[in-house]
Formats: C-alpha cells, structure tokens, sequence
C-alpha cells in the first residue's frame, strides 16, 4: 500500500464483500443456526440445502447460516432472498423440504407456500 487512494480502494473492496443488505444478483439462502436452530434440526437442513444446490450445479446461489431470526418455536427457518422479489421465510424445515425448496422455489421459481411462516400460523 502506497497511497490513501490505494488504501481507500481496498476499504471500499472489502465493504462491498460484507455488505449483506445491497442488491445482489441471484438467490441467497440463509439458516438460522443459533442453539435454538441447531437443537431443532438446523444442521441437517443445511447439509441437504447445501447437497442439492452442489448436486444441481446452482452457481447464482449462495446458502450461509445466521444466529436467531427470532422465532424459535418455529424453527428450523429458512430464509431465501431472490434478486428483485420479497423474502420468503421458510418454517420447521426438514431435510425433505430443504429438497423440495431447492427443486420448487429456487430452480423452478415456485414458492412452496405451505412451508412458509404465513401457512404456520394458520
């Protein structure tokens, strides 16, 4: 580093690698995997999201894990952010419908609504 610019640069680089609120292009998928998540069954959720997307070959989506979202009674939960749509809030996931949330919603762009946290409270 040899100049405020260049200093500037890198700072500016590295803010735009951790900004998780700024526009991105595809789909991000986040699990809750605070103790609630976790004793829930969070882990296994993730490993299945995580196995579908490598086996389907999904380059435009990035699957990463948070602490509490806030909900514990509903957990295992399952976030997915779609470049230009709403968030769609996945709740007591299961391996099975992290596989079938992969092959509906994210290759196929059909939300499976009766996993979302709007069907849970009815």
């Amino acid at each position: 580093m040899k100049s405020l610019a260049e200093l500037a640069k890198i700072r500016e680089e590295a803010l735009k690698r951790v900004d998780l609120r700024t526009d991105r292009k595809g789909t991000r998928i986040v699990v809750g995997m605070a103790t609630c998540g976790i004793s829930a069954g969070a882990r296994p959720v993730l490993t299945a999201l995580l196995d579908e997307a490598q086996k389907r070959g999904l380059k435009e989506v990035e699957i990463t894990q948070t602490g509490c979202i806030g909900v514990c009674r509903l957990e295992p939960i399952v976030e997915v952010y779609s470049e230009g749509q709403e968030k769609v809030t996945y709740v007591e996931m299961t391996e099975e419908k992290a596989r079938r949330v992969i092959a509906e919603h994210i290759v196929n762009g059909n939300v499976v609504t009766e996993y979302t946290i709007g069907a849970a409270d009815k």
